[in-house]
């Protein structure tokens, strides 16, 4: 089996290691033995979803987003389209706010994609430091590293977790990120999926479902070196009495 993952604009969107992800998809398929392609979507290249099983795309600059608007605008109707029928989307930080609706920064309003009912304003405050959820994509609390001044709005959108330490979406410590069908936005770097192996094969799990059949399962992997970092994150932060931020 193949999976094609597409890296959408490296050249703008590459913050914090979140190019990481790609790699640990990758790794983890050819684990199991199946073979795995990243393409590199550089800003200006012509697109084809149709050949994509996965597209990951990490967090850039303000400055980077609205270098991004006019080619956004090309690719909308066929990233929606993607995001619509099922395909499986990555969004990081600058990423995520881009799939909503717009990014207001100031008296600058940068036009998002309005593939998700979301939207983000920038605050004078920043975010910066752990950041710890409870989630369905994962038995283990899912952890991460957040910096951003936006504020997101997902609405009735559903998040990707319940903050257990850190802010989250608004800064108020109650939920972050979103998932909408077979997309993820979030503000989790770190970069987010070598510390989440479960979250990571959630998005290997849909991508060959959706394209080889139901019938298709991963087979474990060992994962004790990561599970037992996270749960050090979890304890030191949380269990132990840490508080969010």
């Amino acid at each position: 089996m193949k999976v094609t993952i597409g890296h959408l604009y490296p050249d703008l969107f590459n913050l914090y290691g979140d190019s990481g992800n790609v790699q640990c998809m990758k790794k983890r398929l050819e684990w199991r033995g199946m073979e795995a392609e990243v393409l590199a979507l550089c800003a200006g290249d012509e697109i084809d979803f149709g050949k994509l099983d996965i597209l990951v795309w990490g967090g850039g600059s303000d400055k980077g987003q609205a270098l991004a608007v006019d080619y956004l605008k090309r690719i909308r109707p066929d990233f929606k389209n993607y995001v619509e029928d099922g395909g499986v989307v990555l969004a990081v930080c600058g990423a995520y706010q881009l799939l909503g609706k717009y990014y207001k920064a100031g008296e600058e309003v940068i036009e998002g994609l309005g593939i998700l009912d979301i939207y983000t304003e920038r605050s004078d405050e920043r975010l910066v430091g752990n950041l710890i959820l409870e989630s369905p994509l994962s038995a283990s609390p899912v952890v991460g590293f957040e910096n951003h001044a936006g504020r997101t709005i997902i609405g009735d959108c559903a998040p990707l977790g319940k903050v257990l330490y850190g802010r989250g979406n608004t800064g108020d410590g109650g939920y972050e990120g979103v998932v909408y069908k077979n997309t993820v936005g979030t503000y989790l770097h770190g970069p987010l999926l070598p510390k989440n192996p479960e979250v990571c094969d959630w998005f290997l799990e849909r991508a060959l479902k959706r394209r080889y059949g139901e019938g298709v399962n991963l087979t474990e992997l060992s994962d004790e070196p990561e599970l037992r970092a996270n749960g050090n994150m979890v304890e030191r932060l949380v269990t132990s009495g840490g508080r969010s931020r």
